[in-house]
């Protein structure tokens, strides 16, 4: 058993698009439209789902932690909760017990944004399944996504463009302190200080600092598409309600 949570796995490496990859993903999407047929539920049964996902989020984080550590991993350069997805795991576990719709803007298009390409293309190298990183990746980013798409269709929260406006000054804000915490401490959080040491996404990109100016395109550009949906729904109920009062 230990061998599934060693730091040198001797295991199947990760394979992407494999049939564990694939199996992953497709549970993901199964969970997703298995908890939107609670739509209709009572107050007391949504509230259990909510604590439930909470507390599954929090402890793989805590797991993914303590797993750090015990090999000999866990250093503050890499291990503190400010890259995105590791932020958002605490607060959407919070967002979920409270209720809370100003962490659900983030959530939403943060979220949804980062931990999706982080599912499709997680960086998993020699841990492959059924390793315990292989888990912890996918239920850590496959939650953080269910969680603003449960908020969404379960309990009826929505995007405004105001929240879209304020997630962009926010996360911005956000930006400064860690750029600075980073130059103190040697690390990169946010990948904001300079391109990351494994091959990513921006390795296409322009030196620092110009590639965090595409990596802003690409956020924004997420972000619109998220808020289509909305877009639409709003136009579509103009239309009606235009059509409706119209002699």
């Amino acid at each position: 058993m230990g061998v599934y949570f060693a730091g040198d796995y001797p295991g199947p490496p990760f394979e992407f698009l494999g049939v564990a990859h694939l199996a992953a993903i497709g549970f993901l999407i199964a969970f997703n439209l298995w908890l939107i047929s609670f739509k209709k539920a009572g107050e007391r049964v949504k509230r259990c789902i909510r604590w439930g996902m909470a507390i599954v989020l929090w402890g793989n984080e805590i797991a993914w932690h303590v797993w750090n550590a015990s090999v000999g991993r866990w250093t503050i350069q890499t291990m503190l909760p400010l890259h995105l997805c590791s932020l958002l795991v605490w607060l959407s576990g919070w967002m979920l017990v409270t209720k809370s719709y100003r962490i659900y803007e983030f959530s939403y298009f943060l979220g949804i944004g980062g931990a999706i390409q982080a599912v499709l293309t997680p960086d998993l190298g020699i841990y492959g399944f059924p390793h315990f990183r292989f888990f912890q990746t996918f239920i850590s980013h496959g939650l953080i996504i269910t969680t603003a798409i449960y908020m969404t269709v379960v309990e009826g929260f929505r995007p405004t463009w105001k929240s879209l406006g304020r997630v962009l000054v926010g996360i911005h804000i956000y930006m400064v302190p860690v750029f600075f915490l980073n130059r103190a401490i040697g690390s990169n959080y946010l990948m904001i200080n300079g391109k990351p040491a494994t091959p990513s996404l921006l390795d296409f990109f322009p030196d620092w600092p110009v590639y965090i100016l595409y990596m802003e395109g690409i956020g924004l550009l997420t972000s619109l598409l998220l808020y289509l949906p909305f877009l639409l729904q709003d136009y579509r109920s103009r239309r009606r309600i235009s059509t409706q009062i119209s002699p």
